[in-house]
Order: structure tokens, then C-alpha cells, then sequence
């Protein structure tokens, strides 16, 4: 089986900008949460897609802001996206798949549990993460473990990260000191004075005066940028398995979203 992963916030926002703007019933801004019920349709509908799960963000700050103050947060974002949020999760919720509202940590950390999770597991050949998000790449095993851009159509498997990066997965949240890095893996491993790196790099003086400087910092962007892969996820593989869509929340959302044709498109129905 292949074992698909949703980063459901990416797609929130390529729906709120991409995707026309519409009115629920209460006269709020619903039509991001619309572009995400289209969009999970038409992954289900895809060949080979039978177990699925949708991460989000259900608040944007995360154990990361106590960190570094800096970290991303929700100052910015507009509110008519913020709002649909929840409503987003009640979507894929009655549309049927496992969904993870993350709170302490974030969406890519439960991409990654899950990744790391089942990826082992016999009956799996392949989990697909959706999402183009460079922050992902770390997780990329081989082709087990895959990045997929749905917009796309573009598959990332352990060669393409090397190609694109320079370095392999497991080297992404040390991709600060740039080509040096591809020697020696890991921010540990290079050394303070650029005379021992053994290459011959323009700027190297002054990269290797700058790392020398903020080590410090470079660990604790390096601690931002690597995913967690102890989320909390209750559910079991089989869990994740499509079994259809949940009719009464569905259409009762449906009714809310203003978008009932969409009931009409709905391929399966899962006993209540």
C-alpha cells in the first residue's frame, strides 16, 4: 500500500489564494475550505490512494516561538484564512480522513511521526508527503519515503533532494554553511578555520569567521528546522485506511460551506 500524507495547512493556503473567494451561509469567507474538500476529492479519486491522513496547524505558534522569538507565527496572516481554520478541519474530518490538529508542535512534525512511524511497516511500500515544503525533504528515505508536489506533479525521492540541495535528507537541517556542508555532513563536523576544510571556496575566510561567530545560533536554527518525530498520534496504520466520507457532518458542512453539489461528487459513504 501507499500511505499518504497531507500537510493540510499548505494546502489552506494554496486554496485561500488560489481558489475562488466565496460566502457560507453566515456571510463568512468559506472559500479556502472549499478548495481543500475539492482537493482531497481529487486525491481520493487518484489510483493506489487508500490510506490517508491530513496534518494542520491548528494554531500557528508552537513549542518553536518559546525557542526563538522570531519563529512563525500568526502575526500577518489574514484573518478570513486564520477563521477557516477549524471549519477546514471539520472538512476533512467529514470527508472522512484521519486528521491531526497539531497545537504544541506542528503539522510537518506529525507528517514526520508518521512518516518515521509506519514507513518500516511490511504491507507499506511507500509513503507519498504531500507537500512541496523544502522543510520536508529531511524526512525522504530512499523512494520509501517520498516528497510529492500535487500542483506539480513533481515527486522528490532521496537522489532529487541530493540533486536539488547538494546534500542528502538527513543534512537538511544543517543547510546553513551551503557547499561546505556537503562534505562534511553535519554542523559539528566542520571545522573553525577554513585552511583544514580542504577546498577551495571563495569567501571562505569570512564564512568560516561568521560560523566561528554564531555556532550558537547556527544550532538553534538547525533545532528550529529539524522535525520532531514524537507527535501524538493515537491512530493505527488501518486507521488511515479511506473507508468514505461521514454523511450527516458532511452535508450539514456542506450546507453551511453553500457548496452542496459537492455531495453529488462524493464517491463512497462509510456506515454511520
Amino acid at each position: 500500500m501507499r500511505v499518504h500524507l497531507v500537510d493540510g495547512t499548505y494546502e489552506l493556503f494554496r486554496s485561500y489564494f488560489g481558489a475562488p473567494k466565496a460566502t457560507g451561509a453566515n456571510g463568512l469567507e468559506v472559500g479556502a475550505t472549499r478548495g481543500i474538500l475539492w482537493s482531497m476529492l481529487s486525491l481520493l479519486r487518484e489510483d493506489r490512494v487508500t490510506h490517508v491522513a491530513c496534518a494542520f496547524d491548528h494554531v500557528i505558534e508552537s513549542f518553536r516561538n518559546e525557542l526563538f522569538a522570531g519563529y512563525k507565527s500568526s502575526e500577518g496572516v489574514p484573518e478570513d484564512l486564520l477563521a477557516q481554520f477549524p471549519i477546514a478541519e471539520r472538512a476533512t474530518r467529514a470527508l472522512g480522513l484521519v486528521t491531526w490538529p497539531m497545537v504544541e508542535v506542528e503539522a510537518d512534525d506529525a507528517l514526520a511521526t508518521a512518516a518515521a512511524r509506519w514507513v518500516d511497516e511490511a504491507d507499506v511500500e511507500q509513503i507519498v508527503i504531500c507537500t512541496p515544503d523544502k522543510d520536508m525533504a529531511q524526512c525522504v528515505r530512499d523512494a520509501r519515503i517520498v516528497c510529492f508536489d500535487r500542483m506539480r506533479k513533481k515527486l522528490i525521492d532521496e537522489m532529487a533532494v541530493v540533486e536539488k540541495y547538494g546534500v542528502p535528507p538527513r543534512s537538511i537541517p544543517d543547510w546553513l554553511a551551503l557547499v561546505v556542508l556537503a562534505r562534511y555532513g553535519h554542523l559539528e563536523a566542520i571545522p573553525d578555520h577554513e585552511r583544514e576544510w580542504g577546498l577551495a571556496l571563495r569567501g571562505a575566510s569570512t564564512l568560516a569567521a561568521t560560523l566561528r561567530d554564531h555556532r550558537d545560533e547556527a544550532y538553534l536554527y538547525r533545532r528550529l528546522a529539524t522535525l520532531r518525530t514524537d507527535a501524538p498520534l493515537d491512530e493505527t496504520l488501518d486507521d488511515l485506511r479511506w473507508r468514505g466520507a461521514r454523511r450527516a457532518d458532511l452535508t450539514d458542512l456542506c450546507h453551511e460551506l453553500g457548496n452542496q453539489d459537492f455531495l453529488e461528487r462524493v464517491p463512497l459513504w462509510r456506515d454511520e
